[in-house]
């Protein structure tokens, strides 16, 4: 019986993007696709961003492949997140020859807190003066970030980076901080805690200091933005929103609306997301081969124009699909 993959291609140039990376997946393997809607354009059609039967569909599938929402986005995302039950964002960010990268040498993984901090909060308008936000963080979901964090890195004697603000947030941070040190000991995993802001100039100056980075929610959504910049764009970053029983896979990036619907929207970020699908579903060899292809046609091209290229969409994904 091959796996059910919920496909959603979403708003703007993921409608172009996801059909790729689809194409890709439908080369290498055998799977039952099911295509579900979500985004700005349902809303306008039904009054709901995210319809319950999607949802169903997404929290049931064996996997789900997104695109991008536009305005309703934290109404999409964040439920399609939580229907998966995921407990932690896995973000790529590598540079690939060819492609003009401010720093060729990056190539590390953010391991982000999916369940709380100020995303999970709640906020209030107190007053016309006055609006507030909680956030929350807990030493259980800390510990299971970290427990995930200690298997990707190989478990005994691995090492990763713990990114955090625990000298201003004290209680929050604090408390993540403590949780992932510690649990990373009692694996006897290595790790170096270092300052958000700290890393964020760090990591612009020499990316190769680090190599896995584990983050509370929001810093792991501006910082592996940030290492974005550094590759070559968010164009090349893929995503894995890794649950106890089944996964969501999206590229980084948003809907693009300049250039929705014009056909050159680089696919490489959801061909590489698919790509993570197939590592998690047990397909290795696969997934190897889709990464070799793309990073040889980031080297050699057809290139869209984020990379400085005139290629299409079609076009690189027809490369893609003949290197395979």
């Amino acid at each position: 019986m091959s796996e059910e993959i919920v496909v959603i291609p979403g708003d703007g140039i993921g409608q172009e993007v996801v059909p790729a990376a689809v194409e890709v997946l439908e080369a290498v393997g055998d799977f039952d696709f099911v295509e579900a809607d979500a985004g700005d354009h349902v809303k306008a059609e039904t009054g709901e961003a995210l319809p319950d039967e999607t949802y169903e569909l997404v929290a049931d599938a064996d996997a789900t492949l997104f695109g991008a929402a536009g305005e309703t986005a934290a109404d999409v995302i964040l439920p399609l997140r939580t229907a998966v039950d995921s407990f932690v964002n896995v973000r790529p960010a590598k540079a690939y020859p060819g492609v003009d990268a401010l720093r060729p040498e990056t190539d590390l993984v953010f391991l982000r807190e999916n369940t709380e901090g100020v995303y999970a909060g709640h906020e209030d308008r107190l007053s016309d003066d006055l609006s507030t936000l909680t956030r929350v963080v807990t030493t259980s979901a800390s510990e299971r970030l970290a427990e995930f964090a200690c298997d990707y890195v190989g478990g005994e004697g691995g090492h990763f980076q713990v990114a955090h603000k625990a000298n201003v947030m004290r209680e929050t941070d604090g408390r993540f901080l403590d949780a992932v040190v510690e649990t990373a000991e009692k694996n006897g995993v290595e790790t170096d805690a270092v300052l958000m802001d700290a890393f964020a100039t760090h990591v612009c100056l020499d990316p190769t200091q680090f190599d896995t980075v584990v983050c509370p929610n929001l810093a792991g959504d501006v910082l592996s933005d940030l290492a974005a910049g550094l590759v070559g764009g968010l164009g090349l970053l893929p995503s894995a929103n890794i649950g106890p029983d089944n996964a969501l896979f999206e590229p980084v990036h948003g809907t693009a609306p300049d250039i929705a619907g014009e056909g050159i929207a680089n696919p490489a970020a959801t061909i590489l997301s698919a790509a993570m699908l197939l590592d998690h579903l047990g397909y290795d060899e696969e997934a190897e081969r889709v990464n070799s292809a793309v990073e040889a046609v980031l080297a050699d091209g057809p290139r869209t124009p984020d990379l400085g290229g005139d290629a299409s969409t079609e076009d690189v994904t027809a490369a893609v699909l003949e290197h395979l």
